[in-house]
């Protein structure tokens, strides 16, 4: 589970560790960005220093595990831990192992399909691995932690969990609640008692956070409002007038037509290579719309605000050379992956979208690591000669020898970036780009790569 997560990090530097502490407060700095959407206590900064220099507080955001990754959506809460550790708060990382067998209704119009246990278990694991890319477990005064609230559901009874924290709840109170009120209002459906149970667990485990890892704040979306609400006023409720604890919610992130960046809505870029690779996340951030540039640099980069002014206003000089946006891709694609990754999907995007006149190994790597088609064939192919034409058959850029030829005769046919003229032209070993392999192109990004059996 992932509660032994921290401890698989080895000596691996945390990628969050050279973020410096702030001067700023958390909700200050997090205003300044417009990563804030709503606060328990507009005096929060004033009253966490106040707790700080008792000892050690902590700060927490919560993951459920509905799937084996996190994605864009995630990362506004990954941001929230990321500054609340850089605020001096120890951030923690829950990842609901047993919340994920319930499933949040937050922000859904329809009952969620129940996971199994194993199927949570294993998701766990892999939002494990991701958060462990974010945050420092060894930073000297503020360490991460990441646990798993089933540690203290699974022991506990119904009957226990009735007594100890169904009682503390208003069933009044817990009908107001935006996530229950707009799903009651949906249709005829309404809520299983599943779902409707849902605040009463995240609400206890800001109070087991709060008592046994002296955690005073929440975060989450502003769509989590209602359930951070429910843990502030258990923790009251049993702590009496000494329970200090706080929620603060960061906006939810949506494209520049309103939709929501989830993988629900269809349109999830994941935190993992492996579901969306380095050079695909880097095209998404390149995509931005020049209207969301500078506010997704304030959200998603640690740029000072300044800079990012500057760079916003070198942008409404000449957008068309999207140099706000080159450098979103670039800061947000090492952030998450490595600056290996990021080069080489720069590298490839260079070479895709036709702005490198030759063609070097580490060009032809690029390509291939992003995912453009290998064509295999055999050194004795080149050495007799191949014709340009049944090249662009096999490698399936034209259907046909005559339609490879109208290919050519329109501009449409590209070799190591050089557009084709000869008809006749015969590919030999001279052709392979450093060596590597020959790159063929149709039209205006249908790439392949020719390569020889090893």
């Amino acid at each position: 589970m992932p509660t032994k997560a921290a401890g698989r990090r080895g000596n691996r530097p945390a990628r969050a560790s050279r973020l410096e502490l702030s001067d700023m407060g958390l909700l200050q700095e997090l205003s300044a960005r417009g990563l804030f959407q709503q606060v328990s206590d507009p005096d929060l900064d004033a009253k966490l220093e106040g707790l700080k220099r008792r000892g050690p507080i902590s700060a927490y955001a919560g993951f459920d595990p509905t799937g084996d990754s996190l994605h864009v959506g995630n990362f506004v809460a990954i941001l929230g831990l990321m500054y609340a550790q850089r605020a001096g708060l120890s951030p923690i990382a829950v990842v609901g192992g047993a919340t994920g067998l319930i499933g949040d209704p937050s922000g859904k119009s329809i009952e969620r399909q129940l996971l199994s246990k194993e199927t949570v278990a294993a998701n766990a694991l892999g939002i494990g691995r991701v958060l462990e890319r974010f945050l420092d477990f060894h930073h000297p005064t503020a360490p991460a932690r990441l646990v798993s609230n089933l540690d203290w559901f699974g022991s506990m009874s119904a009957i226990d969990f009735l007594r100890q924290v169904g009682i503390h709840f208003r069933v009044g109170t817990m009908l107001t609640k935006d996530s229950v009120r707009s799903r009651m209002e949906a249709g005829a459906e309404g809520m299983s008692y599943t779902e409707f149970s849902y605040q009463l667990l995240q609400g206890y485990d800001f109070y087991r956070l709060y008592k046994d890892q002296k955690c005073v704040l929440q975060l989450g979306g502003s769509d989590q409002w209602g359930n951070i609400t429910a843990g502030i006023d258990l923790i009251r409720k049993l702590q009496g007038e000494s329970g200090q604890a706080f929620g603060l919610t960061l906006p939810l992130i949506t494209t520049a037509s309103g939709a929501k960046f989830g993988k629900s809505e269809g349109n999830a870029v994941w935190l993992s290579a492996e579901k969306t690779s380095p050079y695909d996340f880097y095209q998404f951030w390149l995509r931005t719309e020049d209207s969301d540039v500078e506010r997704y640099l304030r959200f998603f980069t640690f740029l000072p605000l300044d800079e990012i002014s500057q760079m916003a206003a070198s942008h409404a000089q000449a957008p068309e050379k999207r140099l706000a946006q080159k450098r979103l891709a670039e800061l947000m694609t090492t952030l998450v992956h490595s600056k290996e990754a990021t080069d080489a999907a720069i590298t490839a995007s260079q070479t895709l979208y036709g702005q490198s006149a030759a063609l070097d190994q580490a060009q032809v790597a690029a390509l291939e690591t992003q995912g453009v088609p290998v064509v295999r064939i055999s050194a004795k192919q080149l050495q007799s000669g191949w014709s340009i034409l049944d090249a662009a058959v096999a490698a399936g850029l034209a259907k046909s020898k005559g339609d490879a030829k109208r290919l050519v005769q329109q501009g449409g046919l590209s070799l190591n970036q050089q557009p084709v003229s000869d008809l006749g032209m015969m590919l030999t070993e001279k052709d392979l780009a450093a060596d590597v392999a020959i790159v063929l192109r149709g039209g205006k990004k249908n790439y392949r790569l020719i390569k020889l059996d090893d």
